[in-house]
């Protein structure tokens, strides 16, 4: 039901209409001014306002400047007793859709209010559309040939308008980012802030300075303010890659940020609010975690407001194919050579395969294939799959192999064993976490 607000300063005017338009269906609300306008206006979602152009010593004509103001999608109607050319161009410099003049006809009144509601209706629908379309373009590049993905990509689509927490989870290089940066595109906030952190990847006094910020002084190295990840993202999306590894002090830290919308940085003595949808990731266990004590349960249900889970590629073999083509795409362009390509039996090879490494696995492999084997047509006993995820030919013979490849090869069957943990896979490796990060980073 539509409402309808009638503004004149006239009884027995806003009277007659408001009972016209009633038994149209219409809800009507009546204002004798224009402050009681304002307060009706502000109080109310209103379809359409139907104003005199004078009322009193007040003008009509400023409710519509009040109106744009508010941003307000209001449909206006201006009446009034001293029609001429300058009033009407006046009224639609200011926004209105119809003019009428006094007095007013009201079964051309309702004429005029339906005819505005169904342009606004169709405009509406128009926007929608537009909406969706520029939603699905962005979700083009996610590869979705498997109905599990394309599952998750209708969830995607139908949470665009709810500014939710999201929570995903899968292996090691199934591609949770980009899942990640699609539900910020397709989102409310895709015009605002993006901003992402690999929660494992930083010491836990780092992290906490880069997520708060800190002020001047707060510790050794500090010599000015600085804005952290909340406080840059305010307005947008902040992506928390690998939640599964922030310390306890840090979990209480994040909690306080999703319950109070409230961050205080390092150092500083008063919060600040800031407006952030947090999506986060992780290859770990959460709700294990929880029940063995190491991840805290009001976090994780503040974080799980929506789970979404990537299958391993081994569980949507028909993804393989499209994402192989989207690697050899990116080679092609690379090398500016169009003419690169996949044989038939390298692609049953590779959809074949079980890839641990899952997405990240098959795009190395592709990439590497292509620098020793360059073309034009990659066949399948060009195709050089490693075992697991580490490096080297899977048929070659460790004890063959250079030291530093055995070595490689080793760091990268405990990690895989430890579902990335790099905590627990330096532990069992008997060295420093910065050591196994710089190894890691050494080898890409």
């Amino acid at each position: 039901m539509a409402t309808i607000m009638i503004v004149d300063d006239e009884f027995s005017v806003r009277r007659t209409l408001g009972m016209y338009l009633d038994l149209e269906g219409f809800r009507i609300l009546e204002a004798a001014d224009v402050p009681q306008a304002r307060e009706l206006l502000a109080a109310n979602r209103v379809d359409v306002l139907v104003t005199d152009m004078r009322l009193g010593n007040d003008a009509g004509t400023s409710l519509l400047t009040f109106l744009r103001e508010q941003g307000s999608d209001t449909g206006s109607i201006v009446m009034t007793g001293y029609g001429s050319i300058e009033s009407a161009v006046e009224a639609m410099r200011l926004g209105a859709f119809d003019y009428l003049t006094k007095p007013v006809n009201p079964d051309e009144l309702v004429l005029r209010v339906r005819k505005l509601l169904e342009q606004r209706s169709l405009r509406e629908e128009v926007m929608r559309l537009r909406d969706q379309l520029a939603g699905q373009s962005k979700l083009a590049h996610v590869v979705a040939r498997s109905q599990a993905m394309q599952d998750i990509l209708g969830v995607i689509e139908r949470i665009r308008q709810r500014d939710i927490p999201v929570l995903i989870t899968g292996e090691t290089g199934t591609g949770k980012e980009v899942l990640a940066t699609a539900l910020h595109q397709t989102s409310s906030r895709a015009d605002k802030a993006y901003i992402t952190v690999n929660c494992a990847t930083l010491p836990e006094d780092l992290l906490d300075s880069e997520l708060f910020g800190h002020m001047k002084g707060a510790f050794t190295g500090a010599v000015s303010n600085a804005r952290g990840l909340f406080q840059q993202a305010d307005g947008g999306t902040l992506f928390l890659d690998e939640i599964g590894d922030v310390s306890p002090r840090l979990q209480a830290k994040l909690l306080r940020v999703l319950q109070e919308g409230e961050v205080r940085p390092l150092g500083g003595e008063r919060t600040l609010t800031v407006d952030v949808r947090v999506i986060a990731a992780t290859n770990r266990d959460l709700g294990a975690m929880v029940c063995a004590g190491e991840f805290r349960e009001d976090l994780f249900f503040r974080l799980n407001v929506l789970p979404i889970h990537i299958p391993p590629l081994r569980e949507r073999r028909e993804d393989i194919p499209a994402l192989a083509e989207s690697f050899v795409a990116r080679v092609r362009a690379q090398y500016e050579r169009p003419e690169l390509g996949l044989s038939q039996d390298a692609i049953r090879k590779l959809a074949a395969h079980d890839w641990p490494g899952n997405i990240r696995q098959l795009q190395n492999v592709i990439e590497r294939s292509f620098a020793l084997h360059p073309g034009p047509v990659l066949r399948a006993q060009e195709v050089l799959i490693t075992t697991g995820s580490g490096a080297g030919p899977a048929d070659e013979p460790e004890h063959l192999l250079p030291l530093a490849q055995v070595e490689r090869r080793h760091i990268r069957r405990v990690l895989a064993a430890h579902n990335g943990n790099q905590v627990a896979s330096a532990r069992v490796l008997g060295i420093g976490r910065s050591t196994l990060r710089r190894k890691l980073e050494e080898d890409g």
